[in-house]
């Protein structure tokens, strides 16, 4: 069996609400409604975006939300890669709401098999760490970077999990994975539908709400605003990849 990647396919880029998809959608030239087989909860357009063909998948929220369209979208339009878009909730001491965050690795938030061996976040039968192949990852982060965005971007490891961080949750999330950059609900599903299905993956997400701030920081940002920085960035990296005329 071939897989469903195809470096001329479409650029598929995910995200987990309507107002996440929003400012991308309204970025693509030529937009086309797809229809999607889901009762309800999951939408497709597909346009230019950047000089590239992309579909922009609205998942739903959640890991079972985001796994069911990504297979979904993998399957039906063979991407040459998939994109992880949005907002997600900031964790490093150094992350600020706005900053951008360029997945490297992705891992479960809430999993846990290490009664059994297994490492934090790792499902047993699955790898430790969901890794980005590294030349896809310098892709986004260049395009990261091209932008003035607040917060600037940083890149390292993302978990997701079916829980929102709030407070209470992010000070033990922060102590079992100490080099986590970020917290979301879909990223992770993502990320291992696309890795058992052979398409690159990359992650270009801002975070909207820090969980669990410090002092003085501001610790929310309008869904909006966040979902315009991370559309800018999922545009520039899709132009990086189009055909240079």
């Amino acid at each position: 069996m071939t897989t469903p990647h195809d470096p001329t396919g479409p650029l598929l880029v995910l995200t987990a609400m309507p107002e996440e998809a929003a400012p991308l959608t309204s970025r693509l030239e030529d937009p086309i409604t797809t229809p999607t087989p889901f009762t309800q909860g999951v939408s497709a357009v597909r346009g230019s975006l950047g000089g590239l063909d992309t579909v922009v998948v609205t998942t739903g929220i959640g890991i079972a939300a985001a796994t069911a369209a990504a297979t979904w979208g993998i399957l039906t339009h063979s991407p040459r890669a998939v994109v992880a878009a949005g907002s997600c909730g900031g964790l490093a001491a150094d992350v600020e709401v706005g900053t951008l965050i360029v997945g490297e690795s992705f891992t479960y938030s809430l999993a846990d098999a290490t009664a059994f061996g297994y490492a934090p976040g790792q499902v047993p039968g699955g790898p430790e760490r969901f890794v980005a192949e590294p030349a896809w990852v310098d892709r986004a982060e260049h395009a990261a970077a091209t932008l003035s965005a607040t917060g600037g971007h940083r890149r390292g490891l993302m978990l997701s999990g079916d829980a929102f961080v709030t407070a209470p949750l992010a000070e033990p999330m922060r102590e079992r994975f100490p080099a986590a950059v970020s917290a979301d609900m879909e990223t992770t599903a993502s990320a291992r539908t696309a890795a058992l299905l052979g398409v690159p993956f990359v992650a270009l997400r801002a975070v909207s709400d820090l969980c669990g701030p410090a002092a003085g920081q501001q610790f929310h940002l309008e869904i909006d605003l966040v979902a315009e920085i991370s559309a800018r960035a999922v545009e520039e990296f899709a132009r990086s990849l189009a055909p240079q005329t």
